[in-house]
């Protein structure tokens, strides 16, 4: 495991400016740097630019009973200049977290705006972050359960330009779409493949919990 692990850290970067250079619906900073080298020494002074964003929460709405996933669909400008991308990409319901708020108090608050449903019984599924090489963008994936009956319509929150339509698919439509390529953004498919590698163990957790209910 020793290999896995980096023998640098933050001592071995050396911020020598940082500006703020736009503030608009994107952060964006400037920095001046030198890193420590695999080889020894520092390297030269360089510059890169920092997107900086606030954490963010996905959460992957499951339905045990109807073996379904409730997606959403909302439009997404950074699809725009690619060639036969699909500006309105299928989803998991996610958000920003504001100052002081829990992570899994986002998870509920944005299903419950985007989806009109609020998760029970949340797994944590992982951290990651979102695009290291230019975004300090952390991003923490739950898994609720939800129940799919009825699910459907248009959500969101006008005051911020939310057009979500809720899509409800089974188990296995998520695989062939993320197996296709359909589903083809980052946070869903880390997602679909975790419950493929997790199911079994998630039914029995959350019948478990069932359970306990059940007996209080």
């Amino acid at each position: 495991m020793e290999k896995l692990l980096s023998s640098f850290d933050k001592n071995d970067v050396e911020v020598l400016s940082r500006e703020k250079c736009h503030r608009g619906f994107l952060q964006i900073d400037r920095l001046k740097l030198r890193h420590r080298l695999f080889s020894g020494g520092w390297s030269e002074p360089i510059e890169r630019e920092l997107q900086c964003k606030p954490p963010a929460v996905g959460v992957l709405l499951y339905d045990p009973d109807r073996d379904e996933i409730l997606l959403i669909r909302q439009f997404r400008v950074g699809m725009l200049d690619q060639e036969n991308a699909t500006l309105w990409p299928l989803e998991i319901v996610a958000g920003m977290v504001d100052e002081g708020e829990q992570l899994d108090e986002v998870a509920i608050r944005e299903a419950q705006e985007e989806s009109n449903h609020i998760p029970t019984d949340l797994i944590r599924i992982c951290d990651y972050y979102n695009s290291p090489g230019g975004s300090n963008e952390k991003i923490t994936l739950f898994c609720g359960r939800i129940s799919t009956e009825n699910a459907g319509g248009i959500f969101g929150l006008p005051q911020e330009h939310e057009d979500i339509e809720v899509v409800v698919i089974s188990y296995d439509e998520l695989l062939l779409a993320t197996e296709s390529g359909l589903i083809d953004n980052a946070m869903t498919i880390i997602a679909a493949q975790w419950l493929q590698l997790h199911k079994s163990s998630l039914l029995k957790t959350w019948n478990m919990a069932g359970s306990a209910d059940i007996g209080n």
